[in-house]
């Protein structure tokens, strides 16, 4: 993994779907109009509903799981998150769009035997959009 600081890839493309939104609204009890009355969303403009900054930034184990030939070290007991730095919401991402991730991994370092902490810069890509919906630098700690 040290050998591959620098490095990116890329996740296959999911729609953020209504479902989805709604789903995450329940979950969270963050029920905004923008983001659950497609009506009243219309009006804004955004043109329509669109999703939690949250719920973007909470596709990330889903995008990275989808990672064509992702590298994966052996003897993994358990990754765990341990924050994030520098998280910005650029980009709203609009109800039935398309996003993927893209992952570069910006440290990894042993901080005791048998414990990583691993730092990766990840952005959310809208098809069609210039601008991202999102990054971040995400830090885990993985245990072997």
């Amino acid at each position: 993994m040290k050998a591959r600081v620098g490095a990116t890839t890329v996740s296959d493309w999911i729609t953020v779907t209504q479902a989805m939104i709604d789903a995450f609204a329940e979950a969270t009890g963050d029920r905004q109009f923008i983001h659950v009355d497609p009506v009243a969303a219309a009006a804004t403009p955004f043109g329509g509903t669109i999703a939690h900054g949250f719920l973007t930034l909470s596709l990330m184990p889903a995008l990275a799981a989808s990672v064509p030939d992702a590298p994966m070290l052996a003897n993994v007991r358990m990754g765990v998150n341990y924050g994030g730095d520098r998280v910005r919401f650029l980009t709203p991402v609009r109800s039935g769009s398309r996003v993927r991730g893209h992952f570069k991994l910006l440290s990894f370092v042993e901080k005791q035997p048998g414990r990583f902490q691993q730092t990766t810069e990840f952005t959310v890509e809208i098809e069609g959009q210039e601008k991202p919906a999102l990054i971040a630098e995400w830090i885990s700690q993985i245990f072997v």
